[in-house]
């Protein structure tokens, strides 16, 4: 099933670093094609970990 589109609303800056983390861990193609909700719980969290460990660094643009 094909992930739900939400509209052409702007992408957010912690929304591209989601993206640009979910590039990096070989995940994107499956977001875009399933949607977050198709990720298990411990690679969801290790995007998250990765973001907030990159945003205490001063590397995300937030």
């Amino acid at each position: 099933m094909p992930a739900k589109k939400k509209g052409n609303k702007p992408l957010s800056a912690k929304d591209k670093l989601k993206l640009e983390i979910a590039r990096e861990l070989g995940i994107l193609e499956q977001v875009e094609r399933e949607g977050w909700e198709s990720l298990s719980n411990a690679v969801c969290g290790k995007v998250g970990g990765i973001m907030s460990k990159r945003l205490r660094e001063g590397k995300g643009d937030i």
